[in-house]
């Protein structure tokens, strides 16, 4: 956030989506929306196959996940926290400046589609 984002407070922390997509966040304001930075961070990953199951849809293929580094995310910088997935976050435990939107029942706020438009708060560890 700048200057007119923060009211000219210089205590505020600077958020960063590091994710593909904007953020609705529910503030006292109202809903703000947080573009995404253009910088995606992610965690490598890598699929192997784990058979497939029948089901009443058809046949399903089943893959194992297998999550490596993160990449694409910058190092920590004073009075800015980053907007990024839950696989992020928890591929890095010891770092407090990685936040997730918190889409939990309580703080998801859906359309009338039932899509998420905004969270009320964002999970830190």
């Amino acid at each position: 956030m700048d200057a007119a984002h923060t009211g000219g407070k210089e205590d505020v922390m600077r958020i960063i989506n590091l994710t593909p997509h904007a953020i609705g966040l529910a503030t006292e304001d109202g809903v703000v929306t947080i573009p995404a930075s253009g910088t995606v961070a992610r965690v490598a990953v890598s699929v192997s196959p784990a058979g497939e199951i029948e089901t009443d849809y058809g046949r399903v293929p089943l893959v194992r996940l297998t999550y490596g580094d993160p990449v694409g995310l910058p190092d920590p910088q004073d009075g800015v926290v980053y907007i990024v997935s839950k696989v992020v976050a928890d591929a890095l435990p010891d770092r407090p400046d990685l936040v997730y939107p918190d889409t939990s029942p309580e703080s998801a706020i859906r359309n009338d589609a039932g899509q998420i438009v905004a969270v009320r708060r964002l999970v830190t560890r």
